[in-house]
Order: C-alpha cells, then structure tokens, then sequence
C-alpha cells in the first residue's frame, strides 16, 4: 500500500496536508512538519481500526509526501 500524503498551505499560514487514498484523513498544523506528523498519525490510526475490524488485510506500508498543485 502506498499512500500519499498531499500538502499547501492556506491564506492564513496553517497548513493543510491530506491522503486522499484514505478518505477522512484531513488534518491543519501550524507548521509543514506538524501537519505531516499529524496526517501520518491519523492515518495509521485509521488503518489500525480498518484491521481491527477486518475492514482491511495486512500491507506493506509506504508513505510519500507531495505538494498540492
């Protein structure tokens, strides 16, 4: 599985990052980092409840970063 995490910042300087692949994973930081640490923490949370549930099967997990056109 690959995921990427996409990022901008907004008018007002926080930053948006998102996985697209992983539907709800939407997050704000007051920085880049901080908002790419958050994105890839809730994203393995929602994987984590994903499996817990059986919603999802067990796969190598990659993560990318890329800016937002």
């Amino acid at each position: 599985m690959e995921l990427t995490i996409e990022y901008e910042q907004e008018i007002d300087g926080r930053w948006l990052a998102d996985i697209p692949a992983l539907p709800g994973v939407l997050v704000y930081g007051d920085s880049l980092p901080e908002a790419m640490i958050k994105a890839e923490i809730l994203a393995l949370r929602v994987l984590a409840e994903r499996l817990e549930q059986g919603e999802h099967q067990p796969q190598p997990i990659h993560i990318t970063f890329t800016a937002a056109a």
